[in-house]
């Protein structure tokens, strides 16, 4: 059964429910459990602020749609198990207490869902995780936090959002290819971009790069020419640089201002930010600012008219609401077919010990044919995905179109 459009229509505890099956299941689960046909439907949740202000909403808006996109695409495969796959939206507004509240209610009437997805922020899952550890239930987060994706802590919880080290990996090789030496660093205040500046020295130094220098400025600074002066006098062959938001067109700005040219490769932080996808006056898009910038992006981020897997994601979100930011937001979309695999390898829904171990299983992982990214690579000791340097891009700014950069 294909779907249309999100409704977001106020019904007690569920803002917005699609249900893409015959019957609803009994409060004590999903059914039986069993492989037959008929059973009662597999029922997921993905919680998502969509209510919520500025990005955070298109943020979840996006994150959301690609949880509708993925159960559409799983029940046109037949189903998980031969049973069709029900999705539920509770609608957080971006408040962990809400989605505490949301999520606790859910599970008093309608039972346990069998899997549950979350549209970030961290703080999100920081509060639901405690939920769902104690009660079992698989969770995939796109919001990661310290433990999320330790298993030692968190065992049915896995992280769909690639890591720090990942996207510096993907510096390293990029560097390498390009034959640089010296490389300095600039990042922001927040805690990812602290965490980016000094895992970043240590990992470019440990690479075989000099680091001539690592400055870090304020997020609610207007003017970084101080801190660009400073790396400027190290001479290095290229700026790295974390900056999301207002903040990195303050950076940009400053950069023109010293009339440093230098190669500036800006993280995902930078290729999530709005105004490098926005033609001037509103944004930086075919500026001189931008001249010289390259960003990080997944391969699948930027469009490829033969990625026909990709492009069906693409057209099955489309289907099924909207893209407000890049597909860097819809992990959500690979949730349901990992899980699919998983329950397949399995045998069933019901027992959620034999399901991280088929999510751990490469093969499983393999099987889904995941979408956003191609292969996550979880691990016994560690659910949270090992993104290859090859799942990344490195591209010069340009206009977004349904959540891709256009070449």
């Amino acid at each position: 059964m294909r779907f249309n459009r999100l409704a977001a229509v106020a019904a007690g505890i569920v803002v917005s429910t699609v249900v893409l099956a015959g019957c609803a299941g009994d409060a004590e689960g999903s059914g039986d459990g069993g492989d037959g046909e008929g059973g009662d439907p597999i029922k997921l949740v993905v919680l998502g602020g969509m209510g919520a202000e500025g990005i955070l909403a298109d943020n979840a808006t996006t994150a959301v749609t690609a949880a509708l996109a993925s159960v559409d695409a799983v029940n046109d495969m037949g189903g998980i198990l031969d049973r069709e796959v029900e999705i539920t939206h509770l609608e957080d507004n971006a408040d962990p207490t809400v989605a505490v509240t949301k999520l606790r209610e859910y599970i008093a009437t309608e039972g346990k869902p069998d899997l549950v997805m979350n549209s970030g922020p961290s703080t999100i899952t920081e509060a639901m995780l405690p939920i769902l550890t104690q009660n079992k239930i698989v969770s995939f987060n796109i919001g990661p936090t310290t433990g999320s994706g330790d298993p030692s802590v968190n065992p049915y919880s896995f992280d769909l959002s690639a890591s720090v080290p990942d996207y510096l990996g993907s510096f390293v090789a990029e560097m390498e290819d390009r034959d640089y030496e010296d490389v300095a660093i600039l990042h922001g205040s927040s805690a990812y971009g602290e965490l980016f500046g000094s895992l970043g020295e240590t990992t470019f130094a440990d690479a075989g790069f000099t680091v001539t220098g690592n400055e870090g400025f304020d997020n609610a600074a207007l003017d970084m020419t101080a801190q660009l002066s400073a790396l400027q006098q190290g001479d290095p062959d290229v700026l790295v640089l974390d900056a999301y938001g207002a903040p990195l067109g303050y950076v940009l700005q400053s950069l023109e201002k010293l009339g440093w040219d230098v190669p500036v490769m800006g993280n995902s932080s930078v290729a999530a930010t709005g105004l490098i996808a926005t033609p001037a006056p509103d944004g930086v898009l075919g500026t001189d600012q931008v001249k010289n910038l390259t960003m990080q992006v997944y391969s699948s981020t930027q469009y490829d008219p033969d990625d026909t897997k990709v492009n069906d994601a693409v057209e099955r979100m489309l289907a099924a609401g909207d893209i407000k930011s890049s597909l860097i937001l819809a992990y959500n979309y690979d949730s349901a077919l990992l899980f699919k695999a998983a329950a397949e390898k399995a045998g069933g829904v019901d027992d959620p010990d034999a399901l991280v171990a088929a999510l751990i299983d490469p093969e499983v992982q393999k099987a889904a044919e995941t979408a956003i990214l191609a292969n996550y690579a979880f691990e016994d000791d560690a659910h949270s995905p090992h993104v290859s340097p090859d799942q990344f891009a490195f591209i010069p700014p340009g206009e977004l179109v349904n959540g891709q950069f256009q070449p």
